[in-house]
């Protein structure tokens, strides 16, 4: 029987969420075309992380467990990549569209000589010989493309957010079978890992928030985004997102920055303060549940993609809005 395999990531020691994303995408794939889902975890002392994915599918679960496999090595990993695939009929890899997907994912696709298709957003799939069709951006994010796989088989990275639901399948009670998978990793690896180091913002996620308040360079500076934006997030138990500019012009660190060149984003929920709506933020942010977009020009584009369009000045609104939010929080 044929199969999607899902090549899974860890940060320290624990599944990463879009791991159960992935196992979602690859449930759809595998219904559509008859093939049973095989995910591989690949680590040391792994086994309760394997056991969380097996609770959560209704599939396989390959151990791969090693001491030097603890940190990732191109090496290694390709290695135990190539051992699951060797015990698998993979008609397509998936991997998370991160630093690991974006080194490996490419490298397996030439070595079986399947097609690969990074960053995609969004999966559709019919049943029988219908061809899975991928979504994905192209040009900085200005424009979108839909492409097949033309033999049917494919590996492919995926944006966070992708799944419909952000936290992938529910625990099941028919749940996976874990495996220990047999692999040999080479003796002499030309690279070795050194350390890893905190990127300033670390720990800021925009992809797992519910609701996000954005601002844009019509905020004015730091000082007033301080004052205006901060105050609203913490209204609305929100995560604070930026555009470009705000993080080119040193507000707030890049790791707050929505668009395709920062996070992609799919909230319930999302605030515009100030943003014109370059295609570069509306790539990041446009699949939003709900948008509300909040700017004194009444041409700005990011009102195509608004669901609530205010036009007026925000320095005005903001503020009223806070504290009605706050009025209200407090029974008032």
């Amino acid at each position: 029987m044929a199969a999607v395999l899902v090549i899974t990531e860890l940060v320290a020691g624990k599944l990463r969420d879009e791991s159960f994303e992935l196992v979602a995408l690859a449930e759809r794939l595998a219904v559509a075309h008859g093939d049973e889902v095989v995910s591989l975890v690949i680590g040391a002392g792994i086994s309760a992380a394997g056991q969380t994915l097996a609770k959560r599918t209704s599939g396989r679960v390959l151990l791969a467990d090693d001491s030097r496999l603890g940190d990732y090595g191109l090496e290694n990993y390709r290695a135990v990549a190539r051992a699951a695939l060797e015990r698998v009929d993979a008609r397509f890899v998936l991997m998370s569209a991160t630093p690991i997907g974006w080194d490996l994912a490419p490298r397996l696709a030439a070595g079986l000589d399947v097609a690969y298709i990074g960053s995609a957003t969004a999966l559709e799939c019919g049943g029988g010989d219908a061809k899975a069709v991928f979504t994905r951006r192209v040009f900085g994010g200005k424009l979108e493309t839909r492409v097949a796989a033309p033999a049917g088989r494919a590996v492919v990275t995926f944006d966070g957010g992708a799944a419909s639901a952000t936290q992938g399948p529910a625990q099941r009670s028919d749940g996976g079978v874990v495996e220990e998978l047999s692999f040999s990793l080479p003796s002499l690896a030309r690279a070795r890992f050194v350390e890893r180091r905190s990127s300033d913002g670390a720990g800021v996620d925009l992809t797992k928030a519910d609701v996000i308040v954005s601002g844009g360079r019509g905020v004015g500076d730091a000082a007033k985004f301080a004052e205006v934006i901060v105050p609203l997030a913490d209204a609305l138990g929100a995560a604070v997102g930026a555009s470009r500019p705000v993080v080119d012009a040193g507000w707030l660190p890049r790791a707050h920055q929505v668009g395709s060149s920062g996070q992609v984003v799919k909230p319930k929920l999302y605030v515009a303060c100030g943003i014109s709506g370059a295609v570069q933020h509306l790539a990041g942010m446009k699949n939003a549940q709900y948008i509300v977009a909040i700017n004194r020009d009444a041409r700005a584009p990011i009102y195509q993609v608004a669901d609530l369009g205010v036009v007026a000045d925000l320095h005005e609104i903001l503020p009223a809005l806070t504290q009605a939010l706050s009025k209200r929080a407090a029974g008032g």
